[in-house]
């Protein structure tokens, strides 16, 4: 089997001494989801993920170099096609969230605990990754 390579920042911030973690829907299925996107040849993986978090959920901040987990998940290409992808996960300290943005019409944004996060993805993998972030938000260095 295959797998195709993703890039997603995990946008996040500090909200009253409370780890906050921003999701998106996505455009078709209006599922939850990070802000991802595919390879880009002069960019490099943390570059793609500040760049989709730009164009999907107008955000700006400091992206992590290196991922701090990895999911995979069945995209849907089109009715009758669909491929395994192998997403990491580069956390982003958003420091500005825009008003306008490139697909702010195309889909909906919120901010909200690792928890509730959690329960709302889909894919098994990064619903496990934020349950241990929920559980040990002191273990998020990142956030530090």
């Amino acid at each position: 089997m295959k797998l195709y390579l993703q890039y997603a920042a995990l946008p996040f911030h500090i909200e009253n001494g409370q780890l906050r973690i921003l999701l998106i829907t996505s455009r078709e299925t209006r599922r939850w989801v990070l802000p991802k996107g595919w390879p880009e040849k002069k960019l490099k993986p943390h570059q793609v993920a500040a760049k989709e978090a730009f164009e999907e959920a107008g955000l700006s901040g400091a992206v992590c170099r290196t991922p701090v987990a990895a999911f995979e998940y069945e995209k849907l290409l089109d009715a009758r096609h669909k491929v395994t992808c192998l997403v990491e996960v580069f956390p982003m300290r958003v420091s500005e969230v825009l008003e306008q943005w490139p697909e702010k019409h195309q889909r909906q944004r919120r901010w909200m605990p690792p928890e509730e996060a959690a329960a709302l993805v889909q894919e098994k993998g990064l619903r496990r990754f934020l349950r241990d972030l929920a559980l040990h938000p002191d273990q998020a260095d990142f956030a530090d």
